[in-house]
């Protein structure tokens, strides 16, 4: 983000308020990252955080808030940022290198041809983010282990749990979302999501802001017909009309209550019996909703917040 200042040594209005703007949104994110870290305990002293770095605009924030919290956390942990080159025609394989070289950390980039696999694989016209997420995981998951990392840290925000959840109604038939916190698919590490509770909008213009290298993916990037761009639209499309109805669909995969589903897993609902005890998982579908509990404040007081408490 770029200020000028004038003959005084001030910024022009316009230029401090822009100035105020940023700052309180850089709080937000960290404060957001903060508190999704000492909520889900992603990330314990001693920690080797791998960050996968895919050049978009959600692995680059999430690479420079780990960096700042790593500065002025309570404890010690370190950070190799990782990218993978799929060998996509025309990615520009100096940024990364360049852009990491500056911030001056441990990074790694991994050359793998997951592209040339794709297209023979995956018929012209289909999507190819599933065949490709799987090799990209495998992949990631292996680099992993040679670096001896305890944590591997994906760039996932807020609207991709909430994308997630839907998908998986609308078409796999499950209420299931992204988890914050997870053991891979191996069962050797740790995944976190340290961007759970931070709004792609904010993330978007944090990285305008502060002007990251953006690289594109071209190789998922031209399916407009994606089931996630369709879901994607579709909540853009409510929450215009009804602002607010994100954070409270957020907050509501937050507030479970397994007696008021359907999921005889989940809930026993053979042993039910009348016991003239009121039971917190009695009858109350048909209360009316606590709408004043819904009021949704994005910007809090950013003096008075704690910026991060991470897990010792």
């Amino acid at each position: 983000m770029s200020l000028q200042v004038n003959s005084l040594g001030t910024l022009a209005p316009s230029q401090s308020k822009q100035k105020y703007n940023f700052n309180k949104l850089q709080k937000r994110l960290r404060r957001n990252v903060g508190k999704a870290i000492d909520d889900f305990g992603m990330i314990e002293h001693g920690d080797k955080v791998m960050v996968c770095l895919s050049g978009g605009k959600d692995s680059y924030t999430l690479l420079d808030i780990l960096m700042y919290l790593q500065r002025i956390a309570p404890i010690s942990f370190d950070i190799v940022a990782v990218n993978l080159d799929q060998k996509q025609p025309g990615f520009p394989e100096h940024v990364l290198p360049d852009y990491l070289k500056t911030l001056g950390i441990d990074y790694r980039i991994v050359e793998e041809d997951t592209y040339s696999i794709v297209k023979d694989k995956i018929p012209e016209g289909k999507t190819t983010c599933s065949l490709c997420s799987r090799l990209r995981r495998g992949i990631l998951y292996r680099t992993a282990t040679e670096l001896g990392a305890t944590k591997i840290a994906l760039g996932h925000h807020r609207d991709d749990m909430l994308e997630t959840l839907f998908l998986n109604m609308f078409h796999g038939g499950k209420l299931k979302s992204m988890p914050p916190k997870l053991v891979s698919d191996d069962g050797k590490h740790v995944v976190i999501r340290p961007l759970a509770y931070c709004a792609e909008k904010d993330i978007e213009k944090y990285a305008q802001a502060v002007e990251f290298p953006i690289i594109p993916c071209n190789l998922c990037g031209s399916q407009e017909n994606l089931q996630r761009q369709n879901i994607k639209m579709m909540l853009q499309d409510w929450n215009r009309r009804f602002p607010g109805r994100i954070e409270s669909m957020f907050r509501a995969i937050q507030n479970v209550t397994p007696s008021h589903l359907v999921d005889s897993n989940l809930y026993d609902f053979k042993t039910i019996k009348a016991t003239g005890v009121a039971s917190d998982d009695g009858d109350i579908a048909f209360d009316k909703p606590d709408f004043s509990s819904q009021m949704i404040t994005e910007d809090v007081d950013d003096n008075a917040i704690q910026i991060v408490n991470l897990t010792e």
